[in-house]
């Protein structure tokens, strides 16, 4: 190992179990060097504290880092960045697709230069989980799983080609085959270690276990006590390669649990009121942690839901330190005894486990939630943190009901010239009131059609529930909420109770373990009475892979415009995620997806009015159904056991015949099709020179887009159904794809054409320059209403550089580098906001796009932006520095100029040199082909 030549002191010690001597890296010698506190210090700091004491031993951190984050205080602000080395990296399919295929491009790329292609190989551990392609096609029946999993992988081929290839050619990288898992499922029940132990020159190593993961819900591992979080692909790679991950010292804010939850309250209701009060909060870039009283009275799994939907509160992360309850679910989910010892053995010795009763440490800030107030509740109808108490459901939706409405009708208007124009005389319009917003009434009775299902007529309307979907491991982890949902079946289906015929159902867990409980509950039947039948393995609903509706339904919708909603156990319900037919989509526990199927509608009071009839024709209230805690925790006990996970994951890498059947070359490069519609080399590593171009200031930039609050990666770069009419859609007929066989564009993700034809393509984005839904624009100075794709290539041939302008929170949602390809791709320089999701912004730097945040009090409302105006930005010749002044100039359409001082979001000097490359894997690529030469 290296020597003092990196510290002035050696924080080393041995740390012996079970007989066997480990290496350990001593918290408690930078106490002993008067560096810092420990007790102080949040668990969560005390872990990244390891993590750059072992880095700056080894020469990877520098004693300034080491002392930045020793001295962590709750008011020292975060302007110091430190290295972060992850133990591993998790990926999943539809962000580790365009990651590997990076990595395919850029080992082309250092092979066309005379180096090594073997030198891009992942140089830390990396898992990647096949779990966000199997789509719900077949649902309701014993054959669903078998004829999904079929066709997942007939769709899907030729990306399970290259994840195949990639697992042959790479070392350092393991796939778990589809069929198999939710990535974070497998991560929480399977991979995370929580301890670490590795030889490192020469010498056995125990450290903690963290990560990095190419899903923004990768902090569901924080429950397990893992320090882990998502970032953007870009990243990811990045950190693969050898890179550390460069970051603020961050805030971080304490969660104080007090009491216990009721009665009949779940950890979903819990996480939902959670993610409204921080998303009030505002904890964005800061790491939350828990503790207080009430944590006791958690299951690990109930923390492992919390954690999960950080990203829904803007936390990068939310921890859960060790305790008793982590040891004890290490032994309930298999973990070998050994293991369990080490990670007892060395959090105690590090400080990093907690005992009931230990000093508080010190936060940043500290909010306090009180178990003994949560109640039942469900969230919606458009973001996660829209709280609604069950009893607030059916008025809720009344009183949102016209917003959604008219936004829809807009969406279907064929012309924007007059739209708006609605006449008091005579009250005409030069659009037809069935294709003008503001031709319509205020939508206060719900409308009703007729449609056909299993060749029965019957009536849906506003309201109605047309997708009912446990999925998702948010809550398909938890196996209170998932044995919930089974012991409510049963008890309906002992009433006579059967599911509305318009709903779809599907039930699709995050790992077979959860079958297997199901199974020996003799739960199962009574699920699939209620059509909840196992549809696969995998994100399903929750990603956007939820299917075709049922029967005629989506006609109907569309024929009368109809504000139908989707109920699902998952994280994510952003406009036009789930499906593109459903304007109204919530997040509910497992148990209520079933009531709502029950139900068939939002257009009812489940705490007052029956959930519906049973065959006599009596009322059947939620109250007579809901399963109380003692049967809950009765089957807990009596139906789980280790050897469950051990069975589960005893092949988890195999994968069927199918998969091993799968034939990529051998060699080290891969080898690109040109015809491909699914796999392209991309652009970014061609013809890259030697050494960055200096970097200069922008003047007479368009504006391809001027968006609102809040704009969601999902709207960026859409996951979901590919439109025929489309671009993206346009361009695979073209190459001769029928539209049944587009797949998502999610699966696409490996073929940038796809992906630029795709972004700001959702069919719910809304650009202010235009009055329409979905991926529109105006270009100028022609002035002519487009598909934001088409005015960005004729933007392109007319060699203009563009900018996009947004509100609050720009970028949003899911770590999808490809938010940031897209854009750049499409000749997107600058992205101009009020503020950014902190992953969205690291991928803009990382593709080279300039994020910069408006000063404070300017907003979006306030620049009151035409759209037709052009942009100037300086301040980026010569020294370029982190956070430095961003000086704007906006040239308006009458000749006025507006000048304003912003900030460049580079935050730190590694920021500024990622963007001078052009990106992050640029400089990269540069280094190693330096270092080949």
């Amino acid at each position: 190992m290296s020597s003092s030549d990196n510290l002035p002191f050696d924080p080393r010690s041995p740390l012996t179990v079970d007989g066997q001597s480990h290496t350990i890296f001593r918290l408690a010698t930078l106490e002993e060097q008067g560096l810092t506190t420990i007790s102080r210090l949040p668990y969560s700091i005390r872990v990244l504290l390891e993590n750059v004491l072992r880095s700056s031993w080894l020469g990877i951190s520098n004693e300034q880092g080491l002392t930045g984050i020793a001295s962590w205080s709750p008011d020292m602000g975060n302007e110091a960045t430190i290295p972060f080395m992850p133990a591993r990296v998790v990926l999943q399919d539809f962000t580790g697709v365009p990651s590997l295929v990076d990595l395919a491009a850029m080992r082309s790329a250092l092979a066309r230069a005379g180096g090594d292609p073997s030198l891009i190989n992942p140089k830390i551990p990396a898992d990647l989980i096949i779990d966000h392609s199997v789509q719900v096609d077949r649902y309701g029946s014993p054959e669903a799983f078998g004829h999904n999993v079929a066709r997942e992988m007939e769709r899907n081929r030729e990306r399970y080609t290259l994840l195949r290839w990639g697992q042959l050619a790479f070392d350092n990288f393991r796939v778990v085959p589809p069929g198999t898992g939710i990535c974070h499922q497998v991560n929480l029940e399977y991979l995370g270690a929580v301890v670490q132990r590795r030889t490192v020159d020469g010498e056995l190593t125990a450290f903690p276990d963290t990560l990095v993961g190419t899903d923004s819900h990768t902090p569901m591992i924080n429950g397990l006590g893992i320090l882990g979080w998502g970032v953007g692909g870009i990243e990811a790679e990045a950190v693969l390669l050898g890179q550390p991950y460069f970051m603020l010292i961050p805030e971080v804010v304490g969660m104080k649990l007090t009491g216990r939850l009721p009665a009949g309250t779940t950890a979903t209701d819990l996480v939902l009121a959670i993610t409204r009060i921080l998303r009030e909060k505002d904890v964005v870039g800061r790491f939350v942690e828990f503790f207080g009283p009430g944590l006791a009275n958690l299951t690990l799994p109930d923390r492992a839901t919390i954690s999960n939907m950080s990203p829904e509160y803007g936390a990068t992360m939310t921890y859960f330190p060790v305790d008793r309850k982590t040891l004890e679910y290490l032994a309930f989910s298999g973990r070998p005894a050994e293991r369990i010892r080490l990670v007892e053995a060395y959090t105690r010795e590090q400080s990093l486990f907690h005992h009931p009763g230990d000093p508080e440490p010190g936060y940043t800030a500290v909010y306090e939630v009180d178990l003994d107030g949560i109640k039942t509740a469900i969230a919606g109808p458009r973001k996660p943190h829209e709280w609604l108490p069950l009893s607030a459901v059916k008025d809720a939706f009344r009183d949102e009901l016209s917003e959604m409405a008219a936004a829809g009708i807009t969406s279907n208007a064929d012309s924007f010239d007059s739209c708006g124009s609605w006449a008091e005389e005579g009250g005409s319009c030069a659009l037809s009131p069935e294709g003008c917003a503001c031709a319509m009434p205020s939508r206060t009775e719900l409308l009703e059609a007729q449609c056909s299902v299993d060749e029965a007529k019957v009536t849906i309307g506003d309201g109605s529930v047309v997708i009912a979907a446990i999925t998702s491991c948010t809550n398909t982890s938890n196996p209170s909420v998932m044995l919930g949902a089974g012991l409510l079946a049963r008890k309906a289906v002992e009433r006579g109770l059967t599911v509305k015929p318009w709903v779809k159902t599907s039930l699709a867990p995050g790992s077979r373990v959860v079958t297997d409980y199901l199974d020996r509950a003799e739960l199962t039947p009574y699920l699939e009475a209620l059509g909840f039948h196992l549809v696969g393995y995998g994100c399903t609903t929750c990603i956007g892979n939820s299917g075709p509706l049922k029967g005629t339904v989506a006609q109907a919708i569309e024929d009368h415009q109809l504000v139908v909603a989707a109920v699902l156990s998952g994280n994510r319900n952003y406009e036009a995620r789930i499906n593109p037919h459903v304007r109204a989509n919530y997040l509910a526990s497992p148990p209520l997806v079933v009531a709502y199927a029950l139900a068939g509608s939002l257009d009812v009071d489940l705490t007052t009015e029956p959930v519906c009839y049973d065959p006599d024709g009596n009322p059947v209230h939620l109250r007579e159904i809901w399963p109380t805690a003692e049967e809950i925790d009765s089957a807990i006990e009596a139906f789980i056991e280790p050897g469950m996970f051990i069975e589960a994951y005893s092949d988890v890498f195999e994968g069927d015949e199918v998969w091993k059947d799968l034939a990529p070359s051998a060699e080290s490069l891969y080898a690109w099709d040109p015809e491909s519609t699914y796999i392209r080399e991309p652009p970014f590593f061609m013809d890259l020179p030697d050494e960055p171009s200096p970097l200069t200031d922008l003047s007479d930039a368009r504006i391809l887009g001027v968006f609102g609050d809040t704009l969601t990666t999902d709207h960026i770069s859409p996951a979901g159904a590919i439109p025929s009419d489309s671009p993206a859609g346009r361009y695979l007929i073209l190459n001769g794809i029928d539209p049944a066989d587009f797949n998502s564009f999610g699966s696409r993700r490996g073929n940038h054409e796809v992906l630029l034809r795709g972004t700001f393509g959702n069919i719910r984005i809304r650009n202010r320059m235009v009055d329409r839904e979905g991926g529109w624009t105006v270009h100028h100075p022609s002035e002519k209403t487009m598909t934001i794709y088409d005015a960005a290539m004729r933007y392109l041939d007319e060699g203009v550089p563009l900018v996009i302008f947004g509100g609050r929170e720009y970028g949003a949602g899911s770590s999808r580098d490809w938010a940031a390809k897209g854009a750049l791709l499409l000749g997107v320089r600058a992205v101009i906001a009020e503020s950014f999701e902190r992953i969205h912004r690291s991928n803009l730097v990382g593709m080279g796009i300039l994020p910069i945040q408006l000063p404070a009090g300017t907003t979006i409302e306030s620049l009151n932006l035409s759209g037709g105006e052009k942009v100037g930005i300086k301040g980026l010749e010569g020294d370029l520095e982190p956070g430095g002044d961003a000086l704007l100039e906006i040239h308006r359409t009458d000749g006025s100029v507006a000048d304003l001082t912003a900030i460049f979001r580079l935050d730190n000097q590694v920021d500024v040199e990622y963007y001078r490359h052009g990106g992050i894997l640029h400089k990269v690529l540069r280094e190693m082909v330096k270092g080949s030469a």
